[in-house]
């Protein structure tokens, strides 16, 4: 059982969602939306064709994990970096076009300019996670420079 505290933070943050005009209609248009645009894209059309055999369950899926994300419906259960690890050759480029092609969707749903910013704002920190995470799947670790007051050290936070 949830602590009272988190229950009451979920409400709050659902309520807050739905002030704004985040539902699960708006988000499944979203999600619909959004994926008509990246089917379509040159760039990143053939990479999600490729993955994706059978769209209806994917649509389904992404509907769960946006309204877990904005609304708290903790209907999405599952490691998205998994699956991001195993597209070959993902990298920034197609995050950036990725997110600029969410960004362009978001006013098309969402009248309310603080939900589309809600949403933007998720949206480009759950792209930057990802991305991380290749790239620390990737490359390790960075070795990361830190000055000591008494000498220079380099801290290699793999360590």
């Amino acid at each position: 059982m949830p602590h009272p505290h988190t229950i009451s933070a979920r409400e709050q943050k659902f309520n807050d969602a739905i002030a704004m005009g985040i539902t699960e209609e708006r988000i499944s248009e979203l999600v619909e939306t959004f994926y008509d645009r990246i089917r379509s894209d040159e760039m990143l059309g053939p990479i999600f064709d490729e993955i994706i055999t059978d769209w209806p369950p994917h649509l389904a899926r992404m509907k769960d994990f946006w309204t877990s994300i904005a609304i708290e419906s903790g209907r999405f259960h599952g490691n998205p970096m998994v699956k991001h690890l195993a597209i070959p050759g993902i990298s920034q480029t197609h995050f950036t076009r990725w997110l600029g092609l969410f960004n362009e969707v978001l006013p098309t749903v969402f009248v309310n300019s603080n939900a589309c910013q809600f949403m933007s704002d998720r949206a480009a920190r759950i792209a930057d996670s990802l991305m991380t995470g290749i790239s620390i799947h990737r490359d390790g670790l960075p070795t990361i420079r830190q000055k000591n007051t008494s000498k220079k050290e380099i801290f290699d936070v793999a360590r």
